[in-house]
């Protein structure tokens, strides 16, 4: 059998909410058929700076390295109205580098901030069908 494609996805998240980006890197890693490489910066993984107090701009190009990696990038949707100031710089730059951007509802909700919903080329359910599905559909 020959080996599934593998995705390069970005998910773009806040530490204070590990666990909603544990459980999305979950369920994508048990999705039947579906294999992806995660190019996000978890708590376990920061990004690779050069010194612990590096300056808002060398954050920002790291976090740049990162989503030019990436074909699409994945935001919660949960997490961005509360920590919007670096999501939405990564959600800019996915849109300034052409990046598709997948917007997933946080569980259980219908509500998704405007600014995201306006930015996000596909806005999904919290179920891994839908967010599979919308990975092929834009890379």
């Amino acid at each position: 059998m020959p080996a599934l494609y593998s995705y390069r996805i970005f998910i773009s998240h806040a530490w204070k909410y590990g666990d909603e980006y544990s459980r999305l890197v979950r369920l994508l890693d048990n999705a039947p058929y579906f294999s992806c490489y995660n190019y996000s910066a978890p708590k376990e993984k920061p990004l690779a700076l050069s010194r612990e107090s590096a300056t808002t701009r060398e954050i920002a190009e790291a976090i740049s390295d990162k989503i030019k990696r990436a074909q699409v990038v994945l935001v919660l949707g949960g997490m961005y109205g509360i920590y919007h100031s670096w999501m939405q710089f990564e959600v800019d730059e996915a849109r300034r580098l052409g990046k598709p951007i997948i917007a997933i509802m946080p569980w259980g909700q219908i509500n998704m901030p405007a600014y995201l919903r306006e930015k996000a080329d596909r806005v999904v359910g919290w179920n891994t069908s839908s967010i599979v599905s919308a990975i092929r559909e834009l890379v």
